[in-house]
């Protein structure tokens, strides 16, 4: 008793007029200890509300406008909901032992533990078997999304480059790579409720082609011809953006997806045509307007 009184008084310089020792410690550590621990619950509650209140102020998913996107946010769903419940456990445990073991409030001193090894064993075990689990999980919408490419031609090919997505559609030929073939810039646009297949390629450095509405994600590497496939199931237009900081100008890599009826695309190719074929004529197949 007269140690800790010494200790005590060494630590806190004595005891000053008008200030209360709760345990052996002054009142505004114990204020303190509870200060921390409200502070570290505030965590996994603020975090459960964000994630609750974001979809009524529209910070969520984009709208899924695809076949497989319902596959895609049930895999996001599921692993959200397992990573927020360990989380929320973890955090609540974090809370409740600041609280309980507060220096204030334990009369008893911290002990040393050389740990657990079947601890151990059992916390690497159980994350390793989940990780195993979500491998297996998912294998059928990887597949759908990477894996099983449609038999179908090549749709269009899209070139990204420093800072836009050239687009290339074949012409009446209905092959890539031929003099008929169209061109646009940034305006990629899809039959609705048809299979279409995307040749990406990059120009210059690494890209993201990103469609978020449609759930499609895949990097665009230099010296590599990527497939990517997808379904449109509802008309509109919707973002394509560059997910890969690819230069200074990455922030303005934006393009549109313009998802139209089978009548509707036909009719935007046939105008695209139409500009095309009048940029191209030579001198002597340009009409002059006869003189007054």
């Amino acid at each position: 008793m007269e140690n800790d009184k010494r200790d005590r008084d060494a630590g806190s310089g004595g005891n000053l007029p008008g200030e209360a020792w709760t345990d052996g410690l002054p009142k505004g550590r114990r204020w303190s200890g509870i200060a921390w621990s409200i502070l570290f619950l505030l965590v996994p509650v603020l975090g459960a509300a964000t994630f609750i209140v974001a979809p009524y102020y529209d910070h969520w998913l984009p709208k899924d406008v695809s076949v497989h996107g319902k596959a895609i946010d049930g895999l996001f769903y599921f692993i959200l909901v397992l990573t927020g419940v360990v989380f929320l456990a973890t955090e609540l445990i974090l809370f409740w032992f600041m609280w309980k073991y507060d220096a204030a409030a334990s009369s008893k001193p911290a002990t040393y533990i050389q740990g657990s090894h079947t601890l151990e064993v059992v916390w690497t075990i159980i994350p390793a078997a989940t990780m195993l689990f979500l491998a297996i999980y998912q294998m059928n919408t990887w597949a759908d999304v990477k894996m099983r490419r449609p038999r179908i031609a090549p749709s269009a090919e899209v070139v990204a480059r420093q800072f836009e997505w050239r687009i290339r559609y074949p012409g009446r030929d209905e092959t890539l790579g031929t003099k008929d073939d169209l061109f646009v810039v940034n305006d990629l646009h899809v039959p609705v409720d048809e299979d279409f297949l995307v040749q990406l390629k990059s120009m210059d450095v690494l890209h993201s082609f990103f469609l978020p509405n449609l759930r499609i994600k895949q990097d665009a590497v230099p010296g590599m011809k990527q497939p990517v496939w997808f379904k449109a199931t509802e008309p509109g237009t919707y973002d394509i953006v560059c997910a890969e900081v690819c230069g200074w100008g990455h922030y303005k890599m934006k393009g549109r997806v313009t998802v139209e009826s089978r009548a509707d695309f036909d009719r935007w190719l046939a105008r695209v045509e139409a500009e095309q074929d009048a940029t191209q004529r030579g001198p002597d197949e340009i009409p002059v307007a006869a003189a007054d």
